[in-house]
């Protein structure tokens, strides 16, 4: 058989394997790239069956604990962990706070989990801890929101950065009619996700919308009750607000509800990331009029996926179709889950999450 048609039934033959992170029936979960050794030879390398795989333990850090946006990616995380034999550990702080994360972190090593997956509240603060973490032998991603590349192997985004930001400032744009002032309610300063895409909002408003002008970038620092101060205050410093961007999932609902209760519903626009539960009756009222996320389920139940092959030494490819998720994009060490999704007042309903 030649070179070419070999690797041909090589990866025809790997879509066809099936995979789990600990051996024994009712464990199985569809991974493309999970794939056999492969001597230098092209023939695979024999494998032992004789000992079975043991249950790996998996920290799954979000930013906060009492965030309903990490609470559905933790319900992803936990299908996936029955679905592929691991044990999940939904650790971390109530608030989202760099210091008390670096803690919780600090804790897993202690406890000797296999691998940590964090969405990082600081892309700097918390690389020692990481690579203290990596040194003790416990594999480090990234999820949500990504540290530098020295504290992990790989981040799991939810979109392309610069598609979100973009795609944000043209829903604003469009139902202000790209023109008036605006605000942008961001989470934190330091998370490395937000900042991303607060980068791509302010490039596209440069290059596409000059009538469009940005009178203040304020952060909620994920909290849902600073969130509607932050609210309240930017309507009675800029009267002639006509829109406000939210960033991060506990601002456009504070927004929403700030306006509503000035009365300004539908001349200050509200967009923004958020999930459609949190927005449904915003959306329905005319106090927002888009808010644009992903499926966190989806998000959770990928990085739990991607860490099991990771634990079994096999890395992201791009093009990898991962059951209940889809096919995935790999660029360098980052992988991309997919596109922003966007929900209104006539589809909202469609979702529950």
């Amino acid at each position: 058989m030649s070179g070419l048609y070999r690797t041909i039934f090589v990866l025809l033959f790997i879509a066809l394997l099936g995979s789990s992170c600990q051996s024994g029936p009712g464990n199985r979960y569809e991974l493309v790239y999970s794939m056999e050794p492969v001597s230098s030879s092209g023939h695979s390398a024999p494998q032992s069956t004789d000992e079975p795989q043991r249950k790996y333990k998996i920290a799954f850090v979000p930013k906060g604990t009492e965030i309903d946006y990490f609470n559905y990616a933790a319900q992803g995380a936990q299908e996936a962990a029955r679905n592929l034999g691991v044990e999940v550990l939904f650790r971390g702080s109530t608030i989202a706070d760099a210091g008390l994360q670096i803690e919780a972190v600090e804790r897993l090593i202690e406890e000797k989990v296999d691998l940590i997956a964090i969405s990082a509240n600081d892309p700097v603060k918390l690389v020692p801890v990481l690579e203290e973490a990596r040194a003790a032998g416990i594999k480090v991603i990234t999820w949500d929101a990504d540290t530098l590349p020295e504290g992990r192997e790989f981040f799991v985004n939810m979109v392309d950065p610069e598609v979100l930001g973009r795609h944000l400032l043209d829903t604003l744009a469009s139902t202000m009619g790209e023109a008036g002032n605006y605000a942008i309610m961001t989470g934190s300063f330091s998370a490395a996700n937000l900042n991303e895409w607060l980068k791509w909002i302010n490039v596209q408003q440069r290059e596409y919308y000059p009538d469009l002008n940005l009178v203040a970038t304020v952060a909620t620092d994920d909290d849902r009750d600073k969130a509607y101060e932050v609210a309240n205050k930017l309507l009675m410093d800029y009267p002639d607000l006509n829109g406000i961007i939210g960033n991060s999932s506990v601002g456009p609902p504070a927004a929403a509800q700030a306006v509503k209760e000035a009365g300004k519903a539908g001349s200050v626009k509200v967009v923004g990331l958020s999930n459609p539960n949190l927005m449904r009756d915003y959306l329905h009222e005319g106090s927002a009029q888009v808010a644009t996320l992903w499926s966190p389920k989806k998000l959770g139940y990928l990085t739990i996926a991607l860490a099991c092959n990771y634990l079994n030494e096999v890395l992201p490819v791009d093009g990898q179709a991962v059951e209940g998720v889809g096919i995935v994009r790999v660029n360098g060490d980052m992988v991309i889950m997919g596109e922003p999704l966007d929900f209104n007042a006539e589809n909202v309903d469609q979702y529950d999450f």
